[in-house]
């Protein structure tokens, strides 16, 4: 069976000197033996089980995060682990009786933890929904000719906004759909629209126009954008796809007209450049990136 295997530095906070001692005390018998050997922290420990990596000391990961948090309650009131966990035969933890996480606390426990959607593409979920509006796939979407109008959907993977001598600035987004990127642009004109929803949602449905560049190169200039996590919550409630279909024949939502219109104001640096009302108030590279690795800040960009 093919599968992906993930270093213990891609589990968030996570010590050099803790993922040394898992590596060197190899192989583990039980959750009490990784416990006693491995010393992880608390935190260490439980992130491990909430993204998969305990699941062979048995019972589920509900279970074995109350079982982390005995073992560390001990610990700490004598200095060792010295209680013995209940075993089911051999060395497997028995099950406490929780419920197990679900497909989507696991789903979010990975982008919590690791950073990225391991098991399954965030997108998953929206799939069917996504058919319903008619949004064109990634991977579809090399098929579409130059001028036609499209919905794309996905996750954020990077947005920029370099600057430009006239102050006129583009918004550049990446979305993710779980079958390839979407490449989109949003000029000067769509800010006022469009800007706020795209710096401040994760999950983005974007109407725009296909813009191709050659054979393999197109991206989707936009026009209109909307979170895609409100329109799941619309389709949702008693309204359902119609009052999802409202939503898409009207405005983009309030969210769009919180930040200022692309007019209203300018930055003028004593270099002669403009800075526009979406761009950064420092200069591009300076600070550190900040956010997720699915939805990551990089230099030059407001969001």
């Amino acid at each position: 069976m093919w599968g992906l295997r993930l270093g213990l530095a891609d589990v968030h906070g996570i010590s050099e000197a803790e993922s040394a001692r898992i590596e060197a005390g190899q192989p583990y018998s039980s959750l009490l033996d990784f416990c006693q050997r491995a010393r992880p922290s608390r935190p260490a420990a439980e992130r491990l089980a909430q993204v998969g990596a305990l699941d062979a000391f048995g019972a589920n990961r509900r279970d074995l995060l109350l079982h982390l948090a005995e073992l560390h309650r001990v610990q700490k009131r004598s200095g060792t682990y010295g209680s013995q966990l209940p075993l089911d035969g051999g060395r497997r933890t028995a099950p406490a009786g929780l419920p197990d996480l679900s497909e989507t606390e696991r789903l979010s426990a990975e982008l919590g933890v690791l950073g990225m959607d391991a098991s399954r593409h965030l997108m998953a979920d929206h799939h069917a929904f996504l058919e319903e509006l008619g949004v064109v796939p990634a991977r579809r979407l090399r098929e579409a000719r130059h001028g036609r109008t499209v919905l794309v959907a996905g996750a954020k993977a990077a947005t920029q906004t370099p600057p430009i001598r006239s102050g006129r600035r583009v918004i550049f987004t990446t979305l993710d759909d779980g079958t390839g990127l979407v490449d989109l642009a949003f000029f000067d004109d769509s800010h006022e629209a469009c800007a706020h929803t795209v710096f401040h949602s994760w999950l983005l449905l974007v109407r725009g126009v296909v813009q191709r560049r050659g054979p393999r190169s197109l991206s989707v200039v936009g026009s209109a954008a909307w979170n895609l996590a409100e329109l799941v919550e619309l389709r949702r409630g008693e309204g359902g796809l119609d009052a999802v279909a409202a939503a898409l024949a009207g405005q983009p939502g309030p969210a769009a007209d919180a930040g200022p219109a692309a007019g209203e104001r300018r930055i003028r640096m004593s270099t002669g450049y403009e800075m526009h009302p979406w761009a950064d108030l420092r200069p591009a590279g300076e600070g550190a990136a900040t956010g997720r690795k699915l939805w990551h800040s990089s230099p030059g960009s407001a969001g």
